[in-house]
């Protein structure tokens, strides 16, 4: 069975270790547990992996947060994954920092890169992990506090919560989205 697991964030050195390039943060976790490179492929950095049977696609977009639709629905194609195979992994201010919670399909809400892959897909019915970020941030600050970096509390935590973050991805790939929810949501 193939998946494609799309983690959203930015291009460039001055996103990297931004609030709103948790999706890649993520990713790039997957990977480095395994002996793969990314590679750079149309609208997005690539990686394959296997994991008990099950042929993985990783994507970070390189078309930008707000353009990540063109990514997912390019690879969606080109590989012929089933849209209940997607998982998208994404940052959500309505979420405390480090909150983890898994859906089937939802609103892409005020996140503007959920808001372009549900455009561009025509459809909502993604699955998606929405990884808190909190909102500790003064009105009108929006912007700048997800393009900017974690507190240092934040990091502190972050290498666990990115974890697990891994295992219900891989959680997502064997048990199916049901069984997942049932064992990571809200812990």
């Amino acid at each position: 069975m193939k998946y494609l697991i799309v983690g959203l964030g930015n291009i460039g050195s001055e996103y990297e270790q931004t609030r709103h390039n948790i999706g890649f943060m993520v990713l790039d976790k997957m990977v480095s547990s395994t002996e793969k490179i990314w590679t750079h492929g149309r609208y997005a950095y690539q990686c394959e992996v296997r994991f008990k049977g099950r042929i993985i696609t990783l994507i970070k977009p390189t078309t930008y947060m707000n353009l990540s639709g063109k990514a997912v629905h390019y690879w969606m194609k080109q590989l012929d994954v089933p849209i209940e195979n997607i998982l998208v992994i994404s940052d959500d201010l309505d979420l405390s920092f480090g909150t983890l919670r898994l859906k089937p399909k939802g609103s892409g809400g005020s996140h503007n890169g959920l808001n372009h892959i549900i455009e561009t897909l025509g459809n909502n019915d993604f699955p998606r992990l929405r990884f808190g970020i909190g909102s500790s941030f003064f009105k009108g600050r929006q912007v700048e506090y997800v393009l900017g970096n974690f507190n240092e509390e934040e990091k502190q935590a972050l290498p666990d919560r990115i974890d697990i973050a891994v295992k219900i991805i891989q959680s997502f790939t064997t048990a199916g989205i049901g069984n997942t929810m049932t064992s990571y949501n809200n812990k």
